[in-house]
């Protein structure tokens, strides 16, 4: 983080999380708006072809050379397009914060770090979930879930809708939280933006649809890297803040078997933390997914979707915890 010491970090990390719980996420503006509105038109733009994966009539009697040729190609403009959005701004704010006088870089490490957090946001969109099913109101309960996670909830019950928060809540625990405060203790401010930019882009491209199969490799591939470390301090934090016992069992025998290399140690942990039962069967995009499970013990009920919150907001007490304690150390070094 260049000049900053470890008292400032500390101390600007404070602040993000600060401005983060008394704002929110921009209402009007917001700023990932617009970057999203680039990146839809970057891909449209450079990923025309995005039936690579489909025969194509100049391939060879399999239909191999052509095709590995256009998968190669379409790959190589995803990268590009990867950089092309996230590089420029990363770049303009790590000018800026050595640039700018001393008070005003801090105050732009902190609105960085702002930005690149999503921890009131995480509650503002999990919580009323809890509320909803708590109520009885199982169709707003889906609605509202529907909109935090890609999955089909149309006839999901009360387990299935409190399975789908709990999951959201755990992961963007990570995603929205320990990752952007990982990078910013890392690399300031900036790194917080490359963080939150590099997640947006994984969220638009990452899929493994025809037409992002290819294109999105990159930006899944990078939000993985970037995710490595974070997630796994997250798992064990999520351990350290419950059944510490259970979640390590979880996170060592059940994540492996996940997709993601990722959410798989953060979610197995949560959810043996909790000792809620997790994973499973899942509907995306019309069709049913056999996922490993995650977690012990019961399928969740509405009262464990507020604890899913609670685990995550005990989580972000012991990283600033840990910061603390580093900023008092480093003053008798």
């Amino acid at each position: 983080m260049g000049t900053l010491s470890i008292a400032a970090v500390c101390a600007l990390a404070f602040a993000g999380v600060a401005l983060d719980r008394l704002w929110g996420e921009p209402r009007r503006a917001h700023p990932l708006v617009g970057f999203g509105r680039v990146a839809k038109r970057l891909e449209a733009t450079m990923n025309p072809d995005h039936d690579a994966g489909h025969a194509d009539p100049d391939d060879d009697e399999n239909g191999v050379p052509a095709r590995r040729a256009s998968s190669v190609a379409t790959r190589v403009r995803g990268v590009l397009a990867w950089l092309v959005a996230v590089a420029p701004p990363v770049a303009l704010s790590a000018i800026a914060v050595h640039v700018l006088p001393v008070a005003l870089a801090w105050a732009l490490h902190a609105l960085l770090l702002w930005f690149a957090l999503g921890a009131r946001s995480l509650a503002d969109h999990i919580a009323p979930v809890e509320a909803a099913l708590i109520k009885g109101d199982l169709a707003d309960a889906r609605m509202l879930t529907s909109r935090v996670v890609t999955r089909d909830l149309s006839d999901a019950d009360e387990a299935a809708v409190a399975r789908a928060a709990i999951e959201s809540a755990l992961e963007n625990g990570n995603d929205a939280v320990f990752g952007a405060l990982f990078w910013f203790v890392v690399a300031g401010g900036p790194g917080a933006l490359a963080f939150r930019l590099a997640n947006t882009l994984d969220a638009m491209w990452g899929y493994r649809t025809p037409r992002l199969r290819y294109f999105g490799w990159a930006a899944a591939r990078l939000d993985d890297v970037a995710n490595y470390v974070p997630a796994r301090l997250t798992a064990l934090t999520y351990a350290l803040c419950g059944d510490a016992r259970t979640a390590l069992r979880c996170w060592r025998m059940q994540a492996p078997a996940w997709d993601s290399p990722n959410a798989g140690p953060v979610m197995a942990s949560g959810a043996g933390s909790l000792n809620v039962a997790c994973g499973g069967a899942a509907r995306y995009h019309g069709v049913d997914e056999a996922r490993p499970m995650l977690g012990a013990g019961a399928p969740p009920l509405a009262r464990d979707v507020g604890r899913a919150l609670t685990l995550v907001k005990r989580s972000l007490a012991v990283w600033l915890a840990v910061l603390a304690v580093a900023a008092a150390a480093s003053a008798f070094i």
